[in-house]
Order: structure tokens, then sequence, then C-alpha cells
């Protein structure tokens, strides 16, 4: 049976670095004991999640800056469920520890591969124009969306997902996804969100972590 300690957790705040943050990662992502965990940590080496950026130009934009963001969300689920159980505690069985670092830990794995690097105009202290370093975005290798290309990338890795931890995953952009002006993927969102408690939180989470802590 799964087992986590929350000083699991508390015991690795204090590393620093990518390299802290990289073994943090895998010491919460292992820790579930999933099938097909070790699988999935090759895939994620291969297409560089541990050294993409977050964003572009935006949140966390720099190297490593996904793995930074996903600890983040991971951090903010987890306070999130302490949060709802103590109003809702019939919901923990439908909030397991594993679901929260595996969902959080992975919802932007879709990220890994599409941020090339490049640089751009900007203006120094002495207002002159000079090349920075930056990210420009390339969908090309796998055009396949964003919330639904992460949970086939897992799938296709062999990690055994829930149907919680899918659908979490799938729809944790909840209306940002271009899709959602469509009457049946609305449909399907709405469900989601009603019959999963993890798709709230998760969407929660990663919006709160985002604003507050980039």
């Amino acid at each position: 049976m799964f087992t986590f300690a929350r000083s699991n957790l508390k015991k690795h705040e204090n590393m620093k670095g990518m390299k802290g943050k990289k073994e943090r990662f895998l010491t919460l992502l292992m820790s579930t004991e999933r099938d097909g965990i070790i699988r999935t940590v090759k895939m994620l080496e291969k297409i560089g999640f541990f050294t993409a950026p977050a964003s572009s130009r935006y949140h966390l934009n720099h190297e490593g800056g996904l793995l930074e963001h996903s600890l983040n969300v991971c951090n903010m689920a987890l306070d999130l469920r302490e949060i709802v159980l103590k109003r809702k505690p019939e919901l923990e069985d439908r909030l397991p520890v594993d679901s929260i670092l595996l969902a959080s830990l992975l919802h932007d794995v879709c990220k890994a591969d599409i941020y090339k690097p490049t640089t751009r105009k900007q203006k120094n202290d002495k207002g002159e124009w000079e090349d920075v370093p930056s990210y420009e975005v390339d969908h090309g290798e796998f055009p396949f969306g964003h919330g639904e290309k992460s949970v086939i990338l897992l799938l296709q890795a062999g990690l055994k997902l829930t149907n919680d931890e899918a659908l979490a995953i799938r729809w944790h952009m909840q209306a940002w996804d271009l899709p959602f002006q469509s009457a049946d993927i609305k449909g399907n969102f709405n469900k989601a969100r009603e019959d999963c408690p993890l798709v709230q939180l998760l969407i929660s989470a990663d919006g709160l972590a985002s604003q507050l802590e980039g």
C-alpha cells in the first residue's frame, strides 16, 4: 500500500539549485511506486523535461523553469488537499497523495520539447539594444494539444494512470484550451470537474502556483 509522510516533502525544502530540485522531484515521483514510473523518468530525461523552461516569455522562462514550476504546483496541491480534507474529509479516498503527486508533477510534460533556445532584442541599462537569450515555441514534433499531450506521453511511457489522474492532467488548463469553444469539449470538461475533485484541485494549484511563485 502506498504511504507518504509529509515530512518526506519538508526534508527536501531547503535543497538548493537545479540538482537539488531534480533530486527532490525524483524522490517524490518515485515514492508513488506506480507501475511504469522508472520508464517515465527515462522518458522525461529523453525529452529534456529537467532543463526546459516553463514558458517562452512569462513565468519561469529559464532553464529548469518547468521543473521548478512542477514542484511549485506539487507543493500547492498538497497544501490544498489538506485544506479540502479539513472541510470535506469524505473526499480523502478521491484525493490520495500518490495521485496528487503524479498529477501535479507531470501535468506539464507536454511543454518539455516545445521551447527552443533563441535570442531577442532588449534594451540594456544604457538604453542600447542588445541580444539576450530567449525561447521560441515550436509545436512541430508532436502537435497534440496541451493536457491531452501530457496524458498521451505518460501512457506511451508505460505509466499506469488512474482515470482521475488522467482527467486532472487533461483538463488542468480549463478555459485556456482552444477546444473549449466546442460545446462537446465544454460538456466533457464540466462533467470531469463535477465527478472528479482532483480536476479542480489541480486547476487551482496550477493557477495559484503560477501567480504566486512563478
